[in-house]
């Protein structure tokens, strides 16, 4: 029992140490061998960064940058003639792409790299194979063999391109595990696939590139780094890694805050609270478990320490015997546990670090830190056998020798103590709450107050022992034994206490988050109703094909095909940068614009309570639905399917008018359709309230109710209505009503059809809020259901220890088989149900206290965004705090009649009658 928390603790430190990489490390598996690695910002302006190359942003701020300087795609490249003269350099590109496997699509990083450089050591590892040398051959990471059913030798292709390319080896990228990439050398495989796809019509690829450099020297100082930021570079150093600069040499530090660019580096304190509070209830749940389990041994041996005190010995030496028991027993723990703990680390490397995603640096032991866990063992035995050596020594040589058992008074000074601290925990968990304090002093408070409640044990068992009256003859004595013989029944039921504890406070959490969650969820479509979609329009041309597929796998009431309007090529996809791509835009009138979106600096414009107030402007209002496409070409069945019954938005589809569903982009009955046939402008970047320049189409339109929704799209036109505006249009996918709910085999069937295609698609099933709330909360009871159950076996043990003597005068008066498994059950669940009970009333502090707290964050944050028109009003936070009751009545109930079942069904019926004791 010692030496299990031991081994948990002492692997999970010895692996956390294990993964933490050094810089070097670190840096190297960025950058290979190379001084640094350098690619440019994007955005064609002087930026700053942070030292380590992961954030950054244009000098002056986000509020001046409108984009215009951002580079053309396919221009010169920015990068080499940036790069220190002299330096060495090796070219890094990467696209995402698509790539067909065994199975279907697979997304894929496509790169090219030549790794016979020297810069390129310890980017990748080699697992088998070898590595690409010439054009047609590529390697791929492990994770992509496993995921796409190929093995070396096989050949790959990727989508699009005419050209197959054989496997020549597998290697892994040690920091990414579980990454799907294909790497080729320079030259062979991005550039052929991009001009492949540019030539049937569709996206490029987009590739990214970047240079691994070695400049000689001191490498990449702070001070080359800031003289690649003037010029629009982002670099990742070695030098600048291994000796970071002060934060105050840091210019994007002192032009934002640095906590800005820390948020989600960590664990958020709320759940790291959470967590420290489970992690030390279970411990003190270990040590509560300990103190019995010492007892029962002290009291199995009562004999031989009477045959002390008979020879000679006194209390001291009795303590000292017992004392020492625990001493061996922790030491021995202490030496086990961590000898496995390391041992299992070892033994069990592979699979941590396929859990972690990445490989160690190397087996670091940290001598201190794994001393330190071993002492806690030796600290917790010592501990746990305190009480059990007062006992002991207090016992008479007469009553050890003869297991006769003394009356003891109860102790008055701890109940005291444990008022005090329930009274004083919960104060400072409920003033943590209150207060901007951190989430761990509520922790810390509700921990108090939970140690407060394993004092008061003691008093509290006594109180459960008043309901003795109205129970039956067994139960009643087995709460009567219990309530005399606190010494051993208060331990096992605090130790049942924190097991439940915990379980509850995490259960309470996470299922009031579920309830957060359910009540936030924003469904994006109506309840069983889905949506067949190409996730890139240049997947046009199979879309008839994959709207039959649908209608043929799936049992559908209606299907309403819609079409995408476009600007140039019909593959063109919605930002194409590319010559002859545009889009369409619906212009909503100056008047009915957002204030907020259009001031020269955005929110910042105004004063906190004029953005407060204009974010209650309905011209402020919050789009729920995250618009794909703002306008789509269909017919009446689009607004059959989802649920839209106004009459007149049917009527008007009918006769060829449009529909729309936000009534800040309609005024007099009119739309304004802007066609925007610039590439550069219909990147979607510009200044606020600056208007792209292109074509106005007006058409006639009628807007539908406010409580009529469009699930996403704010325009549909019939088809009429396109031809009058003279554009055309290209297929996008099917809104559709199911006829029940498709079966599991119906689903693969229909993304079989969509991988044989070869197509980019996905067909979403709007089926409500899916949460997993209940499968956490049956891990939890069924964990503390265990604990319990082990707890309360223990005290059983330790009553059938003292009550041997009782049982024997039962059978030897005549009592039935049946009595000593009845009153064993009895005993262990009365045991558990007190444990429960205690349990569950004292879970809900911590709960509640940590739920507060997101509160008073969530509000805080909330009341930031709102006067700085960030935040919608109707971002209110919604913090419920909803008691799992199900897990409750489940701990309640089920958990002490398993404990009491068990306990009877373990325990011998028979028994040996005893020889009258010697007066």
């Amino acid at each position: 029992m010692l030496a299990l928390p031991i081994v948990g603790v002492s692997a999970a430190d010895f692996t956390l140490r294990s993964a933490q990489l050094s810089p070097d490390q670190a840096v190297t598996r960025r950058i290979g061998a190379a001084d640094a690695r350098v690619a440019s910002s994007n955005m064609g302006v002087p930026v700053y960064q942070k030292p380590d190359g992961s954030s950054y942003a244009p000098v002056g701020g986000f509020k001046d940058y409108d984009g215009g300087s951002r580079p053309e795609e396919g221009g010169p490249d920015p990068v080499k003639p940036a790069l220190p003269a002299g330096a060495e350099a090796v070219k890094d590109s990467t696209a995402y792409s698509k790539v067909r496997t065994r199975h279907g699509l697979l997304d894929t990083e496509l790169r090219e790299l030549d790794t016979n450089s020297p810069l390129t050591a310890g980017l990748i590892t080699v697992d088998h194979g070898r590595l690409p040398g010439t054009a047609g051959e590529v390697a791929v990471t492990t994770a992509f063999l496993k995921n796409s059913g190929y093995s070396v030798g096989s050949s790959v292709t990727p989508r699009g391109s005419n050209s197959s390319y054989v496997i020549v080896g597998a290697y892994e990228l040690p920091g990414e595990l579980r990454k799907e990439e294909v790497l080729a050398p320079p030259g062979t495989l991005l550039a052929p696939l991009d001009a492949v796809l540019k030539a049937s019509g569709a996206s490029g690829l987009h590739p990214q590139d970047s240079y691994l450099v070695r400049v000689g020297g001191d490498g990449f100082t702070w001070n080359i780094v800031k003289e690649a930021n003037a010029k629009s570079l982002v670099v990742v150093s070695r030098a600048v890694a291994l000796d970071p600069p002060a934060d105050s040499d840091v210019p994007l530090y002192r032009q934002e805050p640095k906590e800005q660019f820390e948020l989600g580096t960590g664990g958020s304190p709320v759940e790291l609270a959470t967590a420290a509070t489970v992690v030390g209830l279970a411990m003190l749940e270990i040590c509560l478990l300990a103190g019995p389990a010492f007892a029962v041994g002290a009291r199995r041996s009562r004999r031989q320490l009477g045959l002390v005190g008979a020879n000679g010995g006194d209390r001291r030496h009795i303590r000292a015997i017992v004392l020492s028991g625990g001493l061996v027993i922790g030491a021995v723990a202490a030496v086990i546990g961590t000898a496995l703990g390391v041992a299992l680390t070892v033994a069990l490397r592979p699979v941590l670090e396929d859990y972690l995603g990445a490989r160690f640096g190397g087996f670091v032991l940290r001598p201190l830190e794994l001393g330190g866990i071993a002492l806690l063992a030796v600290v917790t035995g010592l501990l746990a056998a305190v009480v059990p050596a007062v006992t002991a020594s207090r016992q008479t040589v007469l009553a050890s020798l003869t297991g006769r058992r003394g009356i003891r008074r109860a102790n008055r000074v701890l109940p005291v103590l444990g008022l005090i601290a329930v009274a004083g925990g919960a104060a400072i968990a409920l003033y943590g709450t209150t207060a901007r304090m951190s989430p761990t002093v509520v922790a810390g408070g509700s921990a108090i107050a939970e140690l407060g409640v394993v004092a008061l044990t003691p008093v509290l068992v006594g109180l459960f022992g008043r309901f003795g009256r109205w129970l039956p003859l067994s139960p009643r004595l087995a709460l009567r034994d219990a309530v005399r013989n606190r010494g051993r029944t208060a331990p096992a039921v605090a130790a049942v206490l924190a097991a439940v504890a915990g379980s509850v406070a995490v259960a309470t959490y996470e299922h009031s988050q579920d309830v957060q969650k359910r009540h936030e969820y924003v469904a994006k479509l109506p309840q069983g109703t889905g949506l067949l979609q190409t996730s890139s329009n240049s997947a046009h041309k199979e879309v008839p094909a994959l709207r039959e597929a649908l209608a043929k796998q799936i049992p559908l009431t209606q299907r309403a095909d819609v079409d995408r309007l476009v600007v140039g090529k019909p593959g063109c996809e919605s930002y194409s940068t590319e010559p002859g791509c545009g889009r369409v835009e619906v212009i909503a009138p100056k008047e009915q614009r957002c204030p907020l979106d259009e001031a020269p600096n955005g929110p910042a414009s105004f004063s906190p309570q004029q953005a407060k107030e204009l974010r209650q402007d309905w011209r402020c209002k919050r789009d729920e639905y995250n618009a794909q496409q703002e306008v789509v070409v269909a017919d009446e069945k689009l607004l059959s399917v989802l649920a839209v019954t106004d009459p007149g938005s049917v009527a008007a589809l009918k006769a060829g008018r449009a529909v729309s569903f936000d009534k800040r982009k309609v005024k007099d009955g009119k739309l304004t359709l802007r066609i925007i046939t610039d590439p550069k402008a219909s990147r979607g970047f510009g200044k606020p309230g600056e208007e792209p320049p292109g074509e106005d189409r007006v058409l006639p339109v009628h807007q539908a109710p406010d409580g009529a929704q469009g699930w996403g799209i704010h325009v549909v036109l019939p088809a009429a209505a396109v031809k009058a505006t003279g554009l055309t249009t290209a297929p996008f996918g099917s809104y559709f009503s199911l006829d029940g709910t498709p079966t599991s085999e119906q689903k693969q069937k229909i993304d079989g059809e969509i991988d044989r295609m070869g197509v980019d698609a996905s067909v979403r099933i709007e089926a409500g809020y899916q949460g997993d709330d209940s499968l956490t909360l049956l891990a939890l009871t069924l964990f503390a259901g265990l604990v319990t159950i082990g707890a309360a076996g223990i005290a059983t043990g330790l009553a059938q220890a003292d009550a041997e003597a009782d049982l024997k005068t039962l059978a030897a008066v005549g009592a039935a088989p049946r009595v000593r498994r009845t009153l064993s059950g009895f005993q262990c669940g009365l045991i558990a149900l007190m444990g429960v009970v205690l349990g569950s009333a004292a879970g809900l502090l911590p709960a509640v206290g940590l739920r507060l707290t997101q509160e008073r964050e969530l509000e805080r944050l909330y009341e930031y965004g709102l006067a700085r028109g960030y935040t919608s009003v109707e971002d209110i936070p919604y913090v419920p705090i909803s008691v799992p009751w199900e897990t409750l009545g489940g701990l309640l109930v089920l958990v002490p009649l398993g404990a009491a079942l068990l306990a009877a069904l373990v325990t011998r019926s028979n028994g040996a009658l005893a020889r009258r004791a010697a007066g």
